[in-house]
């Protein structure tokens, strides 16, 4: 009897192209969803059921070419697969919807709030999250949820995503010596989460003051008569 395996006829993400080879006109493209993904490796860290794609492909069709966010996250799948990480990431493959998609918007734009938008519902990503930093009247910030098959917004910020565990929102900050409105994930208490750059800042002060309290504790201990090398 001939077993046949639909699946091991379609093409592997080795074997299709990373993205659409469409250049990036503007930077914030890739430092917006970069950032994001940089602050979940530091507050997912022992976690590996989850991918955070920046200017990746995803592949639903092996016969139409991949749709690629900026940025979008996948949960319930592995974190990485070798050294080598993921060429593209195709739904045969991997067997999971990324629960979220993100778009930057450009000074040329790129239709991501028509037909963009109306084909992530159509293939049903959980929340789709427009940020447009050229925007001066309307909200910059823009998430929508799937709701019956259709975008509900919500224009909170931060906005509470329960699925995924975080918040995500705008505010002003520095990151890679830039100072501007970045996109940030934030806890249920609506805290910000922090950035590398701020981990690596907030741990070397912690160093410092621990310094500081260990002088003075010998400095005490002196007074006091007592050789702090000899305890």
């Amino acid at each position: 009897m001939l077993n046949y395996d639909p699946l091991a006829c379609l093409p592997s993400s080795e074997e299709l192209p990373d993205s659409d080879d469409t250049p990036v006109d503007n930077e914030l493209q890739d430092l917006i969803p970069g950032l994001l993904k940089a602050i979940l490796a530091m507050a997912w860290p022992e976690r590996m059921d989850w991918f955070f794609g920046v200017d990746m492909g995803i592949y639903y069709d092996p016969d139409l070419p991949p749709i690629v966010p900026d940025g979008f996250l996948s949960l319930g799948v592995e974190r990485f697969y070798d050294e080598n990480l993921r060429p593209s990431y195709v739904l045969w493959e991997e067997k999971k919807l990324p629960i979220l998609a993100l778009e930057v918007v450009s000074q040329t734009y790129r239709n991501e709030y028509s037909t963009k938008k109306a084909e992530y519902a159509r293939l049903g990503f959980l929340y789709y999250v427009v940020y447009n930093p050229f925007r001066r009247r309307k909200p910059r910030l823009e998430v929508y949820k799937l709701v019956n098959n259709t975008y509900e917004l919500h224009e909170d910020n931060p906005v509470w995503l329960p699925e995924i565990g975080l918040g995500i929102g705008i505010e002003r900050g520095t990151y890679l010596g830039i100072p501007r409105q970045w996109l940030y994930w934030y806890n249920q208490q609506g805290e910000r989460l922090l950035t590398p750059e701020e981990n690596a800042k907030l741990a070397q002060q912690e160093a410092q003051e621990a310094q500081r309290r260990a002088q003075l504790l010998a400095e005490r201990l002196r007074s006091l008569g007592v050789d702090p090398d000899l305890i």
